[in-house]
């Protein structure tokens, strides 16, 4: 294989590889490194008992004909090749509490979202019409997310300075319906002083424009862009941890594998935590406004997540995903828990394996936790690539985690126990190791309303031909990922060019 390329892309976590899938259909010379044994990251799926179970995605956004999120999969030639499966469309999540019977839909559709709430709340329309409308226009504030490349984005910071809870407490007093439309922040790590409104918009307008299930995982995203990569002369490789980059002047001019090799290429795009990407840069001299930026970012909280296969015929198949929370004080209070209160807040999720399932075959929970927890094995590592052993102290510990987590799920999936096959269970470690986080943070940087301009990084570093992506860098989730992937492309092929590319693709 050629050790010279165009583009070398670090890191094959979605941003990565919609980074080079564009950039290799616009025929250049493109690498994809992943340090892994599976490309994907948190893209990536595992098996356990037959049954497949997602890390990371556990549904998507904005994948009907027309929607964003569609759109650019259609470009990237990947929207018709996914095997979906669209969720329950009056009631695709579901926010339920202790003590509390209902289960307060979010729907897809403008106007049945609306609706459905206001079965519950049959006094409260003119609330969540203008929480709506207000999510609306703070989305129409993001030109790629509706794919406008004619107008510039204006850093807005009265936009941007907006809070979630405090735009949710605005449309409505009632308690219940207000932690109910914040219900879902679990998808953003929801922090009630700190959370951008912005980052409640885009997150959850995508899911009410259309919600879906990858069928047998989200794995095939990965897999489905590594195609289009090689289907365009692309490489992509396993097993290659970059250790350290060779900067001369103001470029990058290679870097080195662990396993010895050297990679040289014209332009680089790092798809890793932007706080390695600046270790890899030694001691190249940069402003401390800079390195401050990233050194100093804050890491979203991690997780703890219990992997639950089912004895067959048992529990029947949930199109929905159930957020459930103690009581309405935890829907931004459970980022806060104390161990002995733990866990104030959860979501649930199953997998689907077909179309039309009838059981369920396992389901994924997951739930805050702070890296403090498990800081005390933090020399240990373990993954597919690299196995070791944290020791029986820490089985111990996830087993002691598992136990209170089921016995949380049985006060809302009654004698759940009786139906279980096998349990699995991942912690901050398992994420840190895998991702890359160095805290196992599940959504990147924390976006902090009170300092607006801080909350993103530009794609162009300081070293010339360095550019940056994934969800630290701007949005998380799929839809936030692809389009930071689009703005780091940019950088490259030119914005208005690349975004008409993008537009002129139709079915």
């Amino acid at each position: 294989m050629r050790e010279s390329f165009d583009i070398i892309v670090i890191g094959s976590g979605l941003g990565g590889l919609v980074c080079a899938t564009i950039l290799a259909k616009e025929g250049l010379s493109v690498l994809v490194l992943e340090k892994n044994k599976q490309y994907g990251g948190n893209l990536q799926t595992f098996v356990r008992n037959r049954c497949i179970f997602d890390t990371g995605v556990h549904y998507i956004g904005g994948l009907a004909k027309g929607q964003n999120l569609y759109q650019y999969f259609n470009y990237l030639g990947i929207a018709d090749k996914l095997r979906l499966q669209r969720m329950d469309e009056d009631g695709f999540d579901r926010i339920t509490f202790d003590n509390d019977p209902n289960e307060y839909p979010y729907a897809q559709g403008g106007a049945n979202f609306i609706d459905q709430l206001c079965y519950y709340f049959p006094h409260e329309r003119q609330g969540i019409t203008q929480f709506y409308a207000r999510m609306q226009a703070v989305c129409k504030q993001f030109p790629l997310y509706h794919l406008n490349g004619k107008d510039a984005y204006q850093w807005n910071e009265g936009v941007l300075g907006l809070k979630a809870q405090e735009v949710i407490n605005s449309c409505t007093t009632h308690p219940k319906l207000r932690a109910v439309l914040a219900g879902a922040n679990l998808l953003y790590a929801g922090v009630a002083d700190k959370t951008p409104f912005y980052v409640h918009a885009l997150s959850t307008n995508s899911y009410i424009e259309s919600a879906w299930r990858c069928i047998n995982g989200g794995g095939q995203i990965a897999k489905l862009l590594i195609r289009e990569i090689h289907k365009h002369g692309g490489k992509t490789l396993k097993y290659k941890e970059v250790s350290q980059f060779h900067i001369e002047g103001n470029l990058l001019r290679s870097l080195s594998t662990t396993d010895g090799h050297v990679y040289r290429a014209d332009t680089f795009i790092s798809n890793i935590d932007p706080k390695q990407t600046l270790r890899l840069m030694g001691d190249y001299p940069m402003r401390k406004s800079y390195t401050n930026h990233i050194q100093q970012a804050e890491n979203t909280i991690s997780s703890f997540s219990l992997y639950i296969v089912l004895r067959p015929g048992r529990i029947p198949y949930l199109n929905h995903n159930f957020y459930h929370f103690k009581d309405e004080a935890s829907v931004w209070g459970s980022i806060n828990y104390q161990e002995a209160d733990w866990p104030t807040g959860y979501m649930v999720s199953m997998n689907a394996k077909s179309a039309h399932e009838k059981w369920a075959e396992g389901m994924t929970v997951f739930t805050y936790m702070r890296y403090e927890e498990v800081a005390e094995w933090a020399t240990t590592h373990n993954t597919v690539a690299s196995t070791g052993y944290r020791g029986e102290d820490y089985e111990q510990f996830k087993q002691r985690k598992t136990e209170a987590m089921l016995d949380e799920l049985e006060k809302k999936f009654p004698n759940l126990r009786q139906h279980i096959r096998a349990t699995y269970a991942s912690t901050p470690l398992t994420y840190r190791d895998y991702i890359g986080s160095e805290t196992g943070g599940m959504y990147g940087f924390v976006k902090d309303a009170n300092q607006p301009l801080k909350n993103s990084l530009p794609p162009r570093t300081k070293v010339k031909n360095l550019l940056l992506t994934g969800q630290s860098v701007n949005m998380h989730g799929i839809l936030g990922v692809t389009i930071c992937a689009v703005l780091t492309c940019s950088e490259i092929l030119g914005r208005d060019y690349l975004l008409q590319k993008i537009n002129e693709k139709t079915d």
